[in-house]
């Protein structure tokens, strides 16, 4: 699916999840202003969800002597890419993402500890991988993502308190719908994480197989998703779910129910998809 599609799916689909949301909490009046809402989420992340999530993370930008900026300049000239600004958050759990809302504004941000772990080659195919993201224009999709995800998580929360106070009045019934409250306190936040991990997936096999255009090998990132892999499950990072898909690797635990919800494909697979293109 072209990454233009892609976009407009996920605004939509996510976009419908906040008016079915603003149709339960107040009829028409509540689709008017969960339409408002949208509009301004999706305008608001546009421009400036990657500053937030940069925040989120305490992420520091590094100058141009930083030796992780050096890196990412050489490969950013190979990719035949703008130069990112180049971010690097005080966290020991190893891990990388990209944001930015395309290519002339795109920011890559990697870990303390991803550092300290990889060897030059790994880490070297680890912002390759992001590099990618910029490149296939996946930070738009990232980051609007991780707003209109915390969005509606926040509005199934509304919805819950609604639902104990008294529920809402509208111009076609006399009180709430508590069946359809309750579907919807449960199945908007799922159905906005399903939509994440259905683009999500995709995205990271494609990434995988860019980085490894750009950095000339499959070898360094493949050995990275090893060490990250199991680094990350001794040091989980402190993330929040909505911006779990940013990363390289999941940043924090999760199995059994929960993996069949990953926004990541199971790394074996990834690196099973990289070293088929070894020849």
């Amino acid at each position: 699916m072209p990454n233009g599609l892609k976009t407009a799916v996920l605004l939509g689909a996510l976009s419908g999840l906040l008016l079915v949301i603003g149709d339960v909490l107040g009829g028409s009046s509540g689709i008017m202003i969960a339409l408002i809402f949208a509009a301004v989420i999706n305008i608001g992340s546009y421009w400036f969800s990657d500053k937030i999530v940069l925040r989120m993370y305490r992420a520091q930008e590094v100058d141009p002597q930083h030796p992780l900026y050096q890196l990412t300049e050489r490969l950013s000239r190979q990719a035949q890419l703008p130069m990112p600004r180049v971010y690097v958050i005080p966290d020991a759990s190893p891990n990388a993402f990209a944001t930015g809302r395309n290519p002339q504004h795109a920011a890559v941000a990697a870990t303390e500890g991803i550092m300290r772990l990889l060897s030059t080659s790994e880490l070297e195919g680890v912002i390759a991988h992001e590099l990618a993201h910029v490149k296939h224009r996946d930070t738009l999709i990232s980051t609007i993502a991780a707003t209109l995800a915390a969005a509606i998580v926040g509005s199934g929360r509304m919805l819950m308190y609604a639902g104990m106070f008294g529920g809402r009045q509208d111009d076609r019934e006399g009180g709430s719908n508590p069946i359809a409250m309750l579907a919807m306190v449960i199945l908007a936040p799922l159905a906005a994480m399903v939509i994440q991990m259905w683009i999500s997936r995709t995205r990271e096999f494609a990434a995988d197989a860019g980085g490894a255009a750009i950095a000339g090998t499959p070898y360094g990132l493949a050995d990275a998703l090893r060490k990250i892999e199991t680094a990350s499950q001794r040091v989980p990072l402190d993330a929040n779910p909505a911006t779990a898909h940013l990363f390289i690797v999941k940043p924090f635990l999760g199995g059994g129910l929960m993996s069949l919800f990953s926004t990541h494909p199971p790394t074996e697979a990834r690196i099973r998809a990289l070293l088929e293109r070894r020849g």
